[in-house]
């Protein structure tokens, strides 16, 4: 395609579905079908990132790309984690707003449009910079959804970042703010408490959530904990030092 095709296409590009994957060969397909139903009569583009899959998932994107124009794979060469694979799909986005949502399938992409509906609205503060995704019915297991409140409660007391679920992929955010925050591993749940440190506003809206059909989760318990630890004292420091001069005018 000639190149003032692909730049007349980039700048009609208004929402980037960014999905990061690690060995989910059989959730892309069925995914991605529901993300180009949900995002059908949109601007948008999807782009999933491969983080050094050890399976077929990489071979089963490519394969996919014959059946969606709108999508777009990136492979990271090495295992970098979640964090880094959303911001590589952020970084290599056309769209000013951007989707995230987990590659197991169980955040639902129907519940994406009305999520960029509630960013776009017209009587949405000038400087809201996130909508959140938060469950409303988890289908996972007594053990991981106690586990869940348990850290959201102690991350929400101790951040004050009015979020009931930073834990939920489905979130939508404009691209420059996201690439304004500091950027550390496991960035993706403290998402909220950051975009309010730099003075952004923050909304949240209720999204359903499935039982995962394939594959197997790529965390545990005990592991959130451990990183969770250090993770949260990081934020806590980044909000102490932070000065923030609220709007700045030039004269």
């Amino acid at each position: 395609m000639p190149s003032k095709a692909k730049s007349k296409i980039k700048s009609q590009i208004k929402y980037s579905v960014v999905i990061p994957v690690f060995n989910e060969e059989e959730n892309v397909g069925p995914l991605s079908g529901e993300i180009a139903n949900a995002m059908r009569n949109l601007p948008y583009e999807m782009i999933f990132i491969d983080d050094a899959s050890t399976d077929g998932t990489l071979k089963a994107l490519s394969t996919l790309k014959s059946t969606h124009k709108t999508l777009r794979v990136l492979s990271h060469r090495k295992n970098s984690g979640q964090s880094r694979s959303v911001r590589s799909g952020v970084k290599a986005a056309n769209g000013d707003i951007i989707a995230t949502l987990d590659g197991d399938g169980q955040n639902d992409p129907a519940d994406i449009p009305a999520l960029i509906n509630k960013m776009i609205r017209n009587d949405a503060p000038m400087n809201l910079a996130l909508v959140g995704g938060r469950r409303a019915k988890r289908k996972d297991t007594w053990a991981k959804r106690a586990a869940s409140r348990f850290g959201n409660g102690v991350r929400k007391w101790l951040l004050k970042d009015k979020a009931d679920d930073t834990g939920c992929g489905l979130k939508v955010f404009k691209r420059d703010a996201f690439l304004n925050l500091p950027y550390f591993d496991h960035i993706h749940r403290y998402i909220p408490s950051l975009m309010l440190r730099e003075g952004y506003t923050i909304e949240f809206e209720d999204v359903g959530h499935r039982n995962r059909q394939f594959g197997v989760s790529k965390y545990t318990n005990f592991g959130r904990l451990i990183v969770s630890i250090s993770d949260l004292r990081g934020v806590m420091w980044l909000n102490r030092r932070s000065q923030n001069p609220g709007e700045i005018d030039e004269i």
